[in-house]
């Protein structure tokens, strides 16, 4: 449907993106994810006309839409946007903002009230049709923004933040409002956002950019489960990040952090771990499960008992520092026996100074080379 193919655009010395290639299917819905600077909003530029690729080659369905030699005008690509601001006409009323492309398109008029009147009800929007942009809330702009893309019947939807203005009620509310209404409609949609839980909840895959490149590629559930770098797995949500030393054990991978070891770990695809290097364990607060609690510090155990810890496979020995009550769930910070420090999310409080053993979830923990060796992971 829209493919990308090695796609380049710079700024002066500033590279933005740094040959971009990917497909997307009709009716799918592609998140771009990424912070601040990576290259999101250039890519999505590139597809709605606003500038035009160095070099690479953009197409829609069979045709060529941008190149270094090929620039299709915005209003000739089937595409809309709905922007970060809305982007409504203020001096036009609700059915007028909706209607605004339909009468360019020089559409009948019976055929034009009939379409609003569709989108209207479809947004939920009855009875705000004569209301300008300033008598509205953030949603309704939000919603009148979004008939206003659909009533052409675009080939394509781009989204740019779409979201962002919003409170957080709003905007975990739109964003399940949004999704539901681009898959029951089957149209093709291509959005930008920086928030991981948007880019979740709205995509059918998300594309990951990172300084001007593509960091991965995939549904939210394969990212999120087995990202394919260390800064992937930060951006997609909380994680603890320990260092430890790689060992190769019956075949696989393990890694020793003080006095523990975790075995049966997956590396990225491609990636080198030679035994004995340093690596990054990272796994998620709320992926794992206390199974042993002692209020005397680690030294006071019994030695039979420290052993037995200690010598438990993916389990992780650590030292409570403080435990807070955040409404459905304690976050806890903890420290290993050599110092590091990592948080978890619990059901159950915790107490200062309590020695504790871990349990590792191993489908949810990835390793990484540590490729900061020299500095301390932060």
């Amino acid at each position: 449907m829209l493919t990308a193919n090695a796609l380049t655009k710079s700024y002066g010395s500033f590279q933005a993106l740094k040959g971009i290639s990917f497909e997307m299917r009709e009716g799918e819905i592609i998140s771009v994810l990424g912070p601040s600077g990576c290259g999101k909003s250039t890519l999505l530029q590139l597809v709605a006309g606003l500038s035009k690729p160095d070099s690479g080659q953009l197409s829609l369905g069979e045709e060529v839409i941008a190149s270094s030699s090929v620039m299709m005008p915005p209003e000739k690509r089937g595409v809309n946007m709905v922007f970060q601001d809305y982007a409504l006409w203020p001096h036009m009323n609700v059915l007028d903002n909706i209607a605004y492309g339909l009468r360019r398109g020089k559409m009948a008029k019976a055929d034009i009230q009939q379409r609003v009147q569709e989108l209207l009800v479809m947004l939920h929007l009855e009875g705000l049709e004569h209301r300008l942009p300033p008598q509205l809330s953030g949603g309704q702009q939000q919603r009148v923004a979004i008939a206003r893309a659909l009533a052409t019947r675009p080939k394509l939807m781009l989204l740019d933040e779409p979201l962002s203005n919003l409170d957080m009620r709003l905007r975990v509310e739109m964003r399940t409002e949004m999704a539901y209404l681009f898959r029951r409609l089957g149209i093709s949609v291509f959005h930008v956002t920086h928030d991981p839980d948007e880019a979740f909840a709205m995509a059918d895959r998300l594309l990951i950019l990172r300084n001007g490149q593509i960091d991965q590629i995939g549904t939210p559930q394969q990212c999120f489960t087995r990202p394919a770098s260390r800064w992937a797995a930060s951006l997609l949500g909380a994680i603890n990040g320990l260092r430890g030393q790689v060992i190769h054990l019956d075949g696989g991978i393990a890694v020793r952090i003080g006095s523990s070891l975790i075995r049966g770990l997956l590396a990225p695809e491609q990636t080198s771990l030679p035994e004995h290097s340093e690596a990054i364990l990272m796994f998620r607060p709320e992926e794992v499960e206390v199974v042993n609690r002692h209020r005397e510090a680690m030294s006071d155990i019994a030695p039979s008992l420290n052993e037995q810890l200690l010598k438990g496979d993916n389990l992780l020995s650590l030292q409570v520092l403080h435990c807070t009550f955040e409404g459905n769930h304690w976050r806890t910070v903890a420290q290993t026996s050599c110092g590091q420090k990592l948080y978890l999310v619990l059901s159950l409080p915790l107490e200062a100074g309590e020695q504790v053993s871990i349990k590792l979830s191993i489908s949810s923990a990835f390793i990484y080379p540590n490729e900061e060796q020299n500095q301390p992971y932060g």
